[in-house]
């Protein structure tokens, strides 16, 4: 227990650097960025949107709405899903992580297998007779409307507002939609490292297939995000795991779970899913046997990170470790408790009919259509706030709106304004939600 102690340690740093990273992409890349390179129907979009996806720190069930979004501004059906393929199984959060638990072949290896897996998928269902003019219609009428929109919203921020909201992104935002996979994921590895005995692993020395069949039946179904699978194929490691399956693990599981093959078939089709899960499959087990092979063969050591730990953890962690441990402690606790605990008090001023309120304009007055045009629905699949956002972005480039508010915990949507009840379902629900009013 304790060497993983200083494992976890050794990852903080990391965790809290690649965080800040992720933070600043938020804040200073442009959201309509990357939609516009993603359009043609061809290999080049495929591959932009590989590596777009590939630094980008979604989780599996938030890369969904923001893979639908870029379809809906005109992203072709083979970057979209190159996209929702490169995007959860890595991050730049995820990949330093990496880098500081695993050592750097395999922070290496880990983007190369998603670039080259995305770019297969995509290339795979691109759409080859796609009417190039509806495409151009969606993307003019919808991608317009996200860029004005986005322009008016951003583009005269300073420099100090955007760092501000870069910090908020990492460190609460992020903090809230990955912490709870990451501390799943700690425990998961802790509870291997203590209960589970090593000659169990025994059986899976040295034979790539049965490690690697074995993770795949544990890691499709399952839910477990880019940064919380590090401990645990970490942890599987130690108990014998080849390097080559923990690959697997960290390639399969990110990306494939029951909710996102749900959300890709409804939303993309069959044959696509097919595709999707085809080259996440086969793409995994290809590199983690090349990984096996160049581990079996002394040409690589994807295992010497894990030696120097064992060997000399307790000199490596010094008190910047601990600090930084220490600090992602109270990071996780205001994310995952405080905040959550502020949330369940919010409650929109107009919940009930005749409740005074303030959220039209003036003194505080009687609530009521003709005044503030209020509208409750409840939107049912979003798991972080990513989903928020992906939602409130949608309902808000509709015509009418005024203000659109989602609460993550409860899944009521707020919108002010005269908008279509049915406008605003269609919205949601393309994304892969379900919605429906209340009021």
């Amino acid at each position: 227990m304790e060497q993983f102690i200083h494992l976890i340690s050794e990852m903080a740093p990391y965790l809290l650097l690649g965080f800040f990273l992720a933070g600043l992409m938020h804040a200073f890349i442009p959201s309509n960025f990357y939609g516009k390179y993603l359009s043609a129907n061809n290999f080049r979009s495929v591959i932009n949107a590989a590596l777009f996806g590939i630094p980008l720190p979604l989780c599996s069930c938030g890369v969904i709405p923001t893979a639908m979004s870029l379809r809906k501004e005109g992203a072709s059906k083979g970057a979209v899903v190159s996209f929702l393929i490169a995007t959860p199984q890595t991050g730049i959060d995820s990949i330093i992580a990496t880098y500081g638990l695993m050592g750097l072949p395999f922070a290496i290896i880990r983007p190369i297998a998603a670039l080259v897996t995305a770019i297969f998928g995509g290339a795979a269902v691109r759409d080859r007779n796609a009417d190039k003019a509806v495409l151009d219609t969606e993307k003019q009428a919808i991608g317009n409307a996200s860029h004005k929109h986005h322009h008016e919203k951003e583009g005269g921020k300073s420099f100090g507002k955007k760092l501000l909201s870069a910090l908020e992104y990492a460190f609460i935002t992020m903090m809230e939609d990955i912490g709870k996979w990451l501390i799943i994921g700690l425990l998961v590895a802790a509870l291997i490292t203590i209960f589970v005995p090593t000659e169990w692993f025994a059986i899976f020395k040295g034979n790539t297939f049965a490690s690697m069949l074995l993770v795949l039946c544990i890691a499709i179904p399952m839910y477990i995000c880019a940064t919380g699978s590090i401990p645990i194929a970490v942890a599987l490691m130690m108990k014998g795991l080849t390097p080559g399956a923990a690959l697997v693990l960290l390639m399969a599981g990110p990306a494939c779970n029951i909710a996102s093959i749900l959300v890709v078939q409804k939303s993309l089709g069959t044959r696509t899913l097919l595709s999707y899960l085809l080259s996440i499959i086969v793409g995994a087990v290809l590199f983690g046997c090349a990984v096996d092979m160049l581990q079996f063969h002394g040409i690589v050591d994807f295992l010497g990170q894990l030696s120097m730990s064992d060997e000399c953890c307790a000199e490596n962690v010094g008190w910047f470790d601990y600090l930084c441990t220490a600090v992602l402690a109270l990071l996780l606790i205001n994310a995952l408790l405080l905040n959550r605990l502020r949330g369940k008090k919010e409650h929109c001023c107009c919940e009930a009919e005749h409740q005074e309120c303030n959220c039209c304009e003036g003194e505080t007055s009687r609530c009521d259509d003709s005044t503030c045009a209020l509208s409750r629905y409840r939107i049912g699949g979003m798991s972080c706030n990513h989903c928020r956002m992906a939602v409130e972005k949608a309902i808000s480039e509709l015509p009418g709106n005024e203000n659109v508010s989602v609460n993550l915990q409860t899944g009521i949507a707020e919108v002010k304004g005269n908008v279509e009840a049915e406008d605003v379902i269609r919205a949601v629900e393309s994304l892969g939600y379900t919605c429906e009013r209340l009021d």
